[in-house]
């Protein structure tokens, strides 16, 4: 029988990470530890969230989170867009960070192939992410002449 998992650590972790391949340090800001990992040469993070009972330094729930720097102007509706059309990752617009994060629970039991499914699963979104936000970028720019030239006819 497979034993389940409820509650991480940033040390199992880290070896989930490890094992599929992916270089992960692990840093500690005000007290709080976090995992930073990359995919594809995107940065991300390994953020915990709520801590397990049973065992300290453990949690029941986790969060994949990439920050892109907004360097001008972001078109508009690129994270709502997103969120309209996509699944199990949200984007936000935080300062000058789009942020996209995606959670993950692991505090009723789950196996080590759902640990390593969700892993998946962020690297692909990972993947989507920077292919929509320069589909959506080019999107943009091609509409904006057609405005122009529109409000030019009339």
């Amino acid at each position: 029988m497979t034993q389940l998992i409820s509650h991480v650590s940033p040390q199992s972790l880290t070896e989930v990470l490890q094992a599929a391949g992916y270089r992960v340090n692990q840093t500690e800001q005000n007290g709080i530890v976090q995992l930073l990992s990359a995919s594809q040469g995107i940065g991300y993070a390994v953020r915990f969230g709520n801590p397990a009972v049973v065992e300290q330094g453990s949690y029941v729930d986790f969060t994949f989170s990439c920050a892109l720097r907004v360097q001008g102007e972001l078109p508009s509706g690129v994270a709502e867009q997103w969120n309209a059309t996509r699944r199990f990752a949200r984007l936000s617009l935080q300062g000058e960070f789009l942020v996209m994060e995606m959670d993950v629970v692991v505090a009723a039991g789950v196996s080590s192939d759902y640990l390593r499914g969700n892993l998946e699963l962020w690297d692909r979104l990972l993947q989507e992410f920077i292919v929509y936000l320069r589909d959506f970028t080019q999107n943009a720019a091609a509409q904006a002449p057609k405005v122009e030239q529109e409000e030019v006819a009339l």
